[in-house]
């Protein structure tokens, strides 16, 4: 099936094409860099990069675009807060955001412009406005005028005459309206400043990201990407002036994630949770998760020290994938112990591969590439045909899931069944013991352990071992060693039939929440999240 997509713009799913066939251009507005990166400024790169990912693997060949916003007001106030320069903050505060994404294995990004670098193109944008009529200079200030669009609000779905109604056509500070907004602002006493037909001054919020993706991208793209929170007015306000510069589309498909909140209720993960709705619907839900939402000026703690210090970054990808990019995502260390101790499965599961095949999991070659993957399916290459009925079943799952809409959610439970049917697979044929020599068996899981690396690579994780991490989990060497010799203790104990004292190290370390488990080839153990 063809790849479709929820525009917010359409308010409906569409057929994914793009504006030069082949290629994706795809926009991402980035961070504020005033402050330590939290949670929340993880959650659209993430999404975004796994929606390149797939978008490659389909064959496409993508752009992608993140900006930095290395001037605003929050800079130079925290700036001045600091006693430092807005250009030292943002560049110690840029260095933070971009060691998270490295953490988080977001390596997509193509182009990572800086609002300060593209000064000119933001002039030659706001002069070309002014000349057509669409903006005019004030005191030092440029504002867009919203009432010469007759298209503004269309992608909000708010109604320009009505947030209008009850207001004077001249405001206080001389503005011709109030929903006006500013492109370029006079600079004060001290303030960041270039030099422009209208003063010395600085960009405006909307117009940076309207003139880097221009120039990088050309002036219609085909994703423009985003937190829902920044529907309105960010991105109203950049769909607006693009348009009125250009006369042509800025975007051809808009995204909005949904939120973090905090966690209050339980939820099952992995599975659909699309959203729908006309423009009241959405909104209002824009409202509700803002109120809601974890962000730095509510508090949010550093993801270093808030979610990384607790949780392995794998396991924080592996959750924001668990759940429809467009959905609200109820966030918490409960939820992330509930993900860690989903995915402990599929680490045991690589473990598992690796005794019974002797190779390593990391290391399979497999499909960059849907077209590589459709041939090698297009037949039967499994000796076993219940098996290779479900993998193509599966398989099929995931990709249906994923050209609709991203749906991350139904993928992740697609790979979920994966791992139950390639662990009921070793379980049967004993490959961890008495069926460790059976070439037809290896062969039948080598396929199945392959395409659960090919789709796990698609949400960017699996790609490669955990640090630290051997048999029993995330832990270092010392800890494997005196596990192993406990573990060694015990069996010497239970061959002596000493019981209880076998059963007291069992006991032990099941009070310290790590499981063993005794199989033919020996006993396994875990720590439990």
């Amino acid at each position: 099936m063809p790849i479709r997509v929820y525009s917010t713009l359409s308010r409906q799913k569409e057929e994914f094409q793009t504006v030069e066939p082949g290629k994706v251009s795809m926009y991402l507005c980035g961070p504020t860099v005033y402050k330590p990166a939290h949670i929340g400024h993880m959650v659209g790169p993430v999404i975004f990069d796994t929606i390149k990912r797939y978008l490659a693997y389909s064959g496409y060949q993508v752009t992608w675009v993140v900006n930095i916003t290395d001037v605003d007001d929050k800079l130079i106030v925290k700036a001045a807060e600091k006693g430092t320069t807005v250009e030292a903050l943002a560049k110690l505060m840029t260095e933070d955001y971009l060691d998270n994404l490295r953490t988080l294995g977001v390596d997509g990004i193509d182009h990572m412009p800086y609002a300060t670098q593209y000064i000119k193109e933001m002039q030659e944008i706001i002069g070309g406005l002014i000349e057509k009529g669409f903006a005019y200079p004030l005191n030092g200030d440029v504002y867009f005028e919203c009432t010469k669009d007759a298209d503004y609000g269309k992608l909000s779905g708010r109604n320009l005459t009505e947030m209008l109604a009850g207001t004077r056509a001249e405001t206080r500070d001389g503005k011709h309206n109030p929903a006006d907004f500013a492109m370029w602002k006079g600079s004060k006493p001290g303030e960041p400043a270039w030099d422009s037909p209208w003063g010395p001054g600085r960009p405006g919020w909307h117009i940076e990201c309207s003139a880097m993706a221009r120039k990088l991208l050309g002036d219609t793209i085909d994703i423009h990407g985003g937190g829902l929170d920044l529907m309105f007015p960010h991105h109203e306000n950049e769909l607006a002036q693009s348009e009125s510069c250009t006369g042509k589309p800025f975007a051809r498909y808009w995204l909005h994630n949904g939120l973090l909140r905090k966690s209050g209720a339980g939820g099952k993960i992995g599975g659909d949770h699309s959203r729908h709705g006309d423009s009241a619907d959405m909104m209002a839900e824009k409202q509700a998760q803002e109120e809601q939402k974890l962000a730095g000026s509510k508090g949010a703690e550093s993801v270093k020290t808030a979610v990384f210090a607790k949780f392995d970054p794998e396991t924080v990808r592996f959750f924001l994938m668990a759940t429809h990019y467009r959905s609200p995502v109820d966030f918490g260390d409960d939820r992330l112990a509930e993900t860690a101790k989903s995915i402990d499965g599929f680490y045991r599961l690589i473990d598992s591969f690796g005794r019974a095949t002797g190779k390593d999991f990391y290391s399979l070659a497999v499909p960059a590439t849907r077209a590589e993957s459709d041939k090698t399916w297009a037949t039967t290459a499994s000796a076993n045909a219940s098996c290779e009925a479900e993998f193509t079943a599966l398989r099929t799952r995931f990709l249906d899931a994923m050209d609709d809409d991203f749906n991350t959610g139904a993928a992740t439970a697609a790979l979920f069944d994966l791992r139950k049917t390639l662990n009921s697979f070793i379980t049967d044929e004993k490959l961890e013991g008495e069926g460790k020599l059976n070439a037809a068996a290896q062969a039948v899981l080598l396929r199945g352990a392959t395409l659960f690396k090919e789709l796990a690579n698609i949400l960017g994780v699996f790609r490669k071992p955990l640090e630290k991490k051997s048999a029993g989990g995330s832990h270092d060497k010392f800890i494997d060693s005196l596990m192993q010799l406990l573990i060694s203790l015990r069996a010497d104990a239970r061959k002596a039939k000493q019981f209880e004292i076998a059963d007291k190290v069992r006991k032990g370390l099941t009070e310290l929440k790590v499981t063993l488990e005794d199989r033919p080839e020996g006993t396994l153990w875990r720590r439990d999240a």
